[in-house]
């Protein structure tokens, strides 16, 4: 009895381990298309404004990376799933890279 609790036990935390691993790739490959092409910060007419969108761009990605980090932790951050907590924040990093003259995919994808 003891021995099927006990490996009861092992198993359960073993496959949410795997499940935290293989959301934490996903996240991973996410975090690689934070990339805002197109820009040049030099070239950037700088007011408050693209200041408060390149600030955005840094805020998003580093959020991001803070996230996964946690998840590799073992620290389970949020009740939706990582992936969708990043898309929320790829979303925020899209528009930001765009008001500021960007160019991105429309969609972030994961294969």
């Amino acid at each position: 009895m003891k021995t099927s609790f006990l490996l009861s036990v092992f198993l359960l935390l073993t496959g949410c381990a795997i499940g935290t691993s293989s959301e934490v790739k996903v996240a991973e490959k996410m975090l690689n298309q934070f990339e805002c092409k197109n820009i040049e910060s030099s070239e950037l007419n700088h007011s408050n404004i693209t200041s408060y969108h390149e600030r955005l761009l840094t805020i998003s990605k580093d959020k991001v990376g803070s996230y996964i980090d946690s998840y590799k932790s073992g620290n389970v951050l949020f009740k939706i799933p990582l992936e969708q907590v990043i898309q929320q924040q790829y979303d925020i990093y899209k528009s930001a890279c765009e008001a500021l003259g960007g160019v991105k995919k429309d969609n972030l994808l994961i294969e």
